[in-house]
């Protein structure tokens, strides 16, 4: 279901909005890593997706999979749900695992929706140290709904600097979170 969603995605936006993908050269081409983005509307999830050679699996609030077909449709397109309000070690546990086995796992590090710059949590930060992965800093900038791709009919996604997780001391982890939200903010 990913692949036919990617591909109809890219079709939609092939003929709505161009998007242009910079610095792909900086992607790790092997194992897993955490891609990171502020969150800002829905589209850049979409055009994440779809730009990126590789499949991603996004965190989703648990909220979002409350409709039976709604959530059938998150996990068919490798969404996994997240309890924000009560972590559970699945939180971190479920990502780690993708993680270790390769896979790219997308974290919205502000955890919500903001039209501005909202502080970023620590989890992506956490979970790449916990995982011995790189996190790649992303930005997009273009429409974040679908009124605006009429108006503005191209996205930039622009892939940042990967950074290893050396040490996960809580005042590393504070320290990375802060580099991390410089960088997805001013990639």
């Amino acid at each position: 279901m990913y692949k036919l969603t990617a591909t109809l995605a890219k079709i939609i936006f092939f003929f709505i909005a161009k998007i242009e993908l910079k610095n792909t050269y900086k992607l790790p081409e092997n194992g897993g890593y955490v891609i990171t983005c502020a969150h800002r509307g829905w589209l850049e999830i979409i055009a994440l997706g779809i730009s990126l050679p590789r499949p991603i699996h996004f965190m989703a609030k648990k909220e979002l999979f409350s409709r039976k077909i709604v959530a059938a449709f998150l996990t068919s397109i490798n969404a996994f749900p997240i309890d924000r309000e009560n972590p559970s070690p699945s939180s971190i546990k479920t990502p780690v695992k993708l993680l270790k086995s390769g896979e790219i796992v997308g974290i919205f590090p502000s955890g919500t929706r903001a039209a501005e710059n909202a502080p970023i949590k620590r989890g992506a930060v956490t979970i790449a140290g916990l995982a011995r992965v790189p996190i790649v800093p992303v930005t997009y900038e273009g429409p974040a709904n679908l009124k605006d791709i009429w108006k503005c009919r191209k996205a930039t996604i622009t892939i940042g600097d990967p950074f290893i997780i050396e040490k996960t001391g809580k005042e590393e982890i504070g320290a990375y979170t802060e580099k991390l939200e410089r960088e997805i903010t001013l990639v």
